[in-house]
């Protein structure tokens, strides 16, 4: 792709990215009106980004969320692929009902699979700024195969914050890894955590929203002064969240690295354990990254996910 400081100068411009060539507009528009931050840097993240970015995307079905008019106008979410998709696309046409693993169909969903830079560039042109996935997979021929990980958003009720998420998220890690299952931190990118532990096979999403439930219940019992498993919003004030319901099939989860559609362009972010502990320990100790600061923890580490 071109350089940034070109793009941002273009109201359009042709590129040719993975052998497609795309078509690129509005590339000075501001989608993030706090930081000034352009569609050709939103862009140029994605691009930059890829790499590690793409690998936690593959054979899921992605929903977008798109900012047409920038962070301070209307959103909307997108499940099927718009009209004028191109040919090139990958696409998963999955049932709107039952599992994700073959039971009855009453419509269909035809959601994009991005797999290649071509179709992320495609995507965020159309100004997706965030992109969630799902925790089952399709496989080569795009039927659902089951979920191959579990998730567990840990979401903190005021004033709680993001402090009190590392010091649960830790309770979280020790419950899973009895369990066998490996827990892997990323920030939320909005308030809180996200605890991934991939599965050693796909399994329905009714199993792995049921171990997700038993784990955040159970710690709701250990420490119900910190801990809640309980969807009512009145019963989360000053507690984390356990938001085990993420795993269903019909529900999905901001992928690692996405930017966000909140007032500044922070992303959710893979961690170390290390910094989760630094921020259970000091309530300053962690905060939600910019993508500016991703890039260079990519640069300095590569991709996280998945760090001890």
């Amino acid at each position: 792709m071109a350089g940034q400081d070109s793009l941002d100068d273009l109201a359009e411009v042709h590129v040719s990215v993975g052998g497609r060539t795309l078509r690129l507009t509005n590339l000075g528009k501001v989608l993030y009106p706090a930081t000034g931050t352009t569609k050709g840097e939103v862009l140029d993240y994605y691009a930059r980004v890829a790499p590690v970015l793409l690998p936690h995307l593959h054979g899921r079905a992605v929903t977008r969320i798109r900012w047409p008019h920038g962070v301070a106008g209307e959103s909307f979410f997108e499940k099927n692929v718009p009209a004028r998709t191109p040919g090139w696309v990958r696409t998963a046409t999955v049932p709107t009902t039952g599992s994700r693993t073959g039971s009855r169909q009453e419509g269909t969903i035809t959601f994009p699979v991005v797999e290649e830079l071509a179709t992320l560039t495609w995507l965020v042109n159309l100004a997706a700024l965030e992109l969630h996935v799902h925790q089952w997979v399709v496989d080569d021929a795009g039927d659902p195969i089951g979920a191959d990980r579990l998730v567990i958003d840990l979401d903190p009720g005021e004033p709680a914050g993001l402090h009190e998420c590392c010091v649960v998220a830790l309770r979280v890690r020790d419950r899973l890894a009895e369990h066998g299952l490996t827990a892997y931190p990323v920030t939320s990118g909005s308030k809180g955590l996200h605890l991934y532990a991939t599965l050693p096979a796909p399994v329905p999403s009714e199993d792995s929203t049921a171990l997700a439930k038993q784990v955040a219940e159970e710690l709701q019992r250990e420490q119900p002064d910190l801990v809640t498993a309980t969807m009512t919003k009145s019963r989360r004030t000053g507690k984390v969240f356990l938001d085990w319901s993420q795993n269903a099939g019909s529900k999905t989860t901001i992928a690692p690295y996405s930017l966000r559609g909140r007032e500044r362009p922070t992303v959710a972010t893979p961690l170390t354990w290390d910094e989760v502990e630094t921020g259970a320990e000091d309530p300053l100790g962690l905060e939600q990254f910019r993508f500016e600061e991703v890039l260079q923890r990519i640069a300095d580490h590569g991709d996280l996910f998945g760090a001890p």
